[in-house]
């Protein structure tokens, strides 16, 4: 099978988005303690955690509004994945809910002693806000580089797993066509077969 995972800036991105398996329901980050498993694996500070989350009141507690946040951003940047996969547009909710969620988790230019730049998340954001603005920094870097448009989500409904099109023309549509393509074109088949007279 060939490797669909994305590159260095766009991993987060694509670990994020695959936590929810579609065909079974299954939640990584709502599963007891997923939430903060997912945010120290990747690289969440210690500090970070439980700090400049937002209140507790009047939408429950803090746990609960940053899985409701992650997932929201989740279903937001798998949306854009589709997108790219069928070569459409965002819908304008989902540019909206990302807007939101971007403008929490503020990023800095930091210059290193080498005079080189790079995108990080602002000093003293809460942990969700911290890998958000981590996600924003690895978005940016692949627009830059062209390989944004390549992080897709897979076409067939039961998957949308989020793979990295890594195909010469750009146009793969399905996570594995050994799997998910095979099942769409035998679908496509047996849809004509019955057609025919």
């Amino acid at each position: 099978m060939t490797d669909r995972t994305a590159p260095d800036a766009l991993l987060l991105v694509q670990a994020l988005v695959n936590t929810l398996d579609v065909e079974t329901g299954e939640d990584e980050l709502a599963a007891e303690g997923g939430t903060a498993a997912f945010l120290r694996a990747h690289g969440v500070p210690e500090s970070a955690l439980g700090q400049g989350e937002p209140p507790a009141a009047p939408d429950g507690p803090r746990e609960l509004r940053g899985l409701r946040d992650l997932q929201e951003l989740r279903e937001a940047l798998r949306a854009v994945c589709t997108a790219h996969t069928a070569r459409s547009e965002v819908a304008a909710d989902t540019s909206r809910t990302l807007d939101r969620l971007l403008a929490g988790a503020p990023l800095v230019l930091a210059v290193g002693a080498d005079g080189g730049a790079a995108l990080r998340p602002a000093a003293a954001l809460g942990a969700v806000a911290h890998l958000t603005a981590r996600i924003a920094a690895g978005i940016a870097t692949a627009a830059a580089d062209g390989t944004w448009a390549r992080l897709k989500a897979c076409e067939a409904h039961d998957c949308r797993w989020v793979f990295y099109d890594k195909s010469p023309a750009g146009r793969s549509r399905w996570c594995s066509m050994a799997v998910c393509g095979s099942r769409a074109k035998m679908r496509t088949y047996r849809a004509r077969r019955a057609e025919a007279p």
